[in-house]
């Protein structure tokens, strides 16, 4: 059997802006922290709007220095229409990297990795095609937010 592709197609940058995480603490499996969404934009060829306020990004750093990041946000579309957006992804950054980050710094996109897994969730209207993809984007995290590239797994 032949190997099957995977392709990918652009649907979105989003770009967004998050308050300073809280610290929960130390877990069973790691350090916990949420970061609240405070807004935020998508743009892409066809699907453009607004992160409204009011998600978060709960993170949680394990022993081995990756960090889960864990979010539920609310998108709205530039014609009214609202989405749910759900995503778990992976952050990991070598150790002097890492510590550049923590200290707010911004640091290169390419100096490490940044990966996540969406599902999107709406009602009836010109978006309910979201309802039924998966999607997956590549983010660089910015000391006020992370934007991400998201593509459509076709």
């Amino acid at each position: 059997m032949e190997r099957m592709e995977l392709a990918t197609d652009f649907l979105f940058r989003m770009e967004i802006a998050v308050a300073a995480p809280q610290v929960i603490g130390d877990m069973p499996l790691g350090e916990r922290r949420v970061a609240l969404i405070t807004g935020g934009r998508f743009h892409g060829p066809g699907l453009n709007g607004t992160v409204l306020p009011g998600g978060a990004d709960w993170l949680l750093t394990g022993g081995d220095g990756a960090t889960r990041l864990d979010v539920r946000a609310v998108l709205q579309a530039d014609d009214g229409q609202v989405i749910g957006i759900t995503y778990q992804g992976v952050r990991h950054a070598p150790p002097d990297v890492a510590a550049r980050m923590a200290a707010g710094e911004a640091v290169p996109p390419g100096s490490y990795y940044m990966r996540t897994a969406i599902r999107f969730e709406t009602g009836p209207g010109p978006h309910e095609w979201l309802n039924r993809l998966l999607a997956v984007a590549v983010g660089h995290r910015f000391p006020d937010g992370p934007v991400y590239d998201v593509y459509a797994v076709l």
